[in-house]
């Protein structure tokens, strides 16, 4: 009675020990607020002028008809969104791989053994040997009893990776929209450069042919007859280049939505046709709250928890481990036209163990938990201040392209008059051809400033909708 007494009370005094020891580990630091990190507001203006629309639809809202469908057959059929999703498979996987370290593990197994069973001095001399058959089976049980929250943490961390993989999943969705709004926009404006070519290059050639006319009526100077053709052949060299650089953009978005390049190229035919602005949307004005629409940001802070969840499991392997096993098992032995059954049971060893010596094994791997938290804040703040400026550069040059708009369009209609004013002198004899020929240069470059800028406005609100994160939202706690 002494010793259950005796055994009981050293139960419960090792109980409060190991509460005790649970209670002197340090908790890991927690993540830095993001308060703290983004600024307190934008210092480029909103765009809050014009109907603001929801983010996640953002390319719908403009009445382009083009740029839906193509962003509709490039997010159908994705190798890159295919291959996010799978990292996330992999993720929740891994969750479920350290989920498993909580539970009991439980085994079976099971073995036919067939041979002589005689020993030396066993059998009669000249007889043979008995043919034995064994027949063998067992389930094996064993339980590591996670005391001090090891394997928790370790759970954590991985659901906080697959979360973390879930968000950078509609990142790259939210890449691939932009990536095909920008290469249309691209080829829209090499659509538009290409045309303007062509009817400089037409008006180029007439020139020059109405040049030659002059030169043959001995009206006009050879020099200035070659001056025309060669800014004939100008034209025509620039023309080609455009429509080089149109063909390479269009193959860029075959690749992007797996459309065939002939139904591309009807799409974009229609797309000159049906000319559309882009949609403004509005974003939160507090600097966080952006931010935190963010799937990399958010992933970004999942890799801090998960880093902090690892540095947990660390820490936890200091203290005293508790482990059960248990076995059952059963035997049949056939010989000589006899059986014999034997089975076995066994439930233990129940098995605490202290690391106390390791060598340094222990610390090596704290210090390398920490290691990787401390990277992962760092890679996190810097993710901030990186999105930061995204935005802040997006909202400043579609602020920028917006204010320059007027000052161009009255560049053009001015450059316009100017030049149908040098044409009409040149063809009365009143104007000379390089004068011409500089009103034309003054024209084109006008209109092809016109065009980049609002290709610029485009681009501008195709870099701000993937700056503020595509209108994705943080899933609750």
């Amino acid at each position: 009675m002494r010793s259950f007494f005796a055994l009981r009370c050293r139960a419960l005094f090792g109980a409060a020990t190991l509460l005790a020891l649970a209670g002197c580990a340090t908790p890991p630091p927690a993540a830095p607020p993001l308060e703290h990190i983004a600024p307190p507001a934008w210092i480029a203006p909103l765009p809050h002028a014009g109907s603001a629309v929801a983010l996640a639809g953002w390319w719908r809202a403009g009445g382009d008809a083009t740029l839906t469908e193509l962003i509709d057959a490039a997010l159908q059929g994705s190798p890159s969104l295919a291959a996010a999703e799978a990292r996330v498979a992999q993720a929740r996987a891994q969750v479920g791989s350290q989920r498993a370290g909580l539970l009991p593990q439980l085994g079976a197994a099971a073995s036919a053994t067939r041979g002589n069973a005689g020993s030396v001095g066993s059998t009669p001399p000249g007889s043979d040997p008995p043919i034995a058959t064994t027949l063998q089976a067992g389930v094996q049980a064993s339980w590591e009893i996670d005391l001090f929250g090891r394997q928790r943490a370790l759970v954590g961390a991985a659901t906080a990776r697959a979360e973390g993989a879930q968000a950078l999943a509609h990142l790259a969705r939210v890449a691939l929209v932009g990536d095909v709004a920008s290469s249309y926009h691209g080829l829209r404006l090499c659509q538009s450069l290409l045309e303007t070519a062509r009817q400089d290059a037409a008006s180029r050639g007439e020139t020059a042919r109405l040049a030659r006319i002059s030169r043959d009526a001995g009206f006009t100077a050879p020099a200035t007859a070659a001056l025309a053709d060669a800014s004939a052949a100008d034209g025509r060299a620039r023309t080609t280049q455009q429509q080089a650089t149109c063909d390479a953009q269009r193959k860029a978005l075959v690749a992007l939505t797996g459309l065939p390049e002939p139904d591309i190229e009807q799409k974009m035919a229609l797309a000159r046709a049906n000319s559309s602005q882009s949609a403004l949307f509005s974003i939160a004005t507090l600097p966080a709250d952006t931010l935190r629409q963010r799937p990399d940001v958010w992933a970004a802070e999942r890799e801090v928890l998960a880093a902090r969840a690892e540095l947990a499991s660390a820490d936890a392997a200091r203290w005293p481990g508790l482990s059960l096993a248990g076995n059952i098992g059963a035997l049949q032995l056939r010989a000589g036209g006899g059986t014999r059954d034997f089975s076995t049971w066994q439930f233990g060893p129940l098995q605490l163990s202290l690391p106390i010596f390791d060598g340094g094994r222990i610390a090596a791997g704290q210090a390398a938990a920490r290691a990787r938290y401390d990277e992962a804040v760092a890679n996190y703040q810097g993710k901030v201040r990186q999105a930061v400026q995204e935005v802040e550069t997006a909202l400043t040059q579609g602020a920028a392209a917006r204010g320059r708009e007027a000052d161009a369009r009255a560049a053009v209609a001015g450059y316009r008059q100017q030049f149908a004013a040098t044409e009409a002198l040149y063809r009365q004899g009143m104007a000379n051809l390089p004068q011409l020929e500089e009103a034309r240069r003054n024209l084109l470059g006008a209109e092809t400033a016109l065009a980049q800028l609002l290709h610029e406005q485009q681009a501008a609100g195709v870099a701000l909708y993937k700056a503020a994160g595509g209108g994705w939202q943080a899933p609750a706690p």
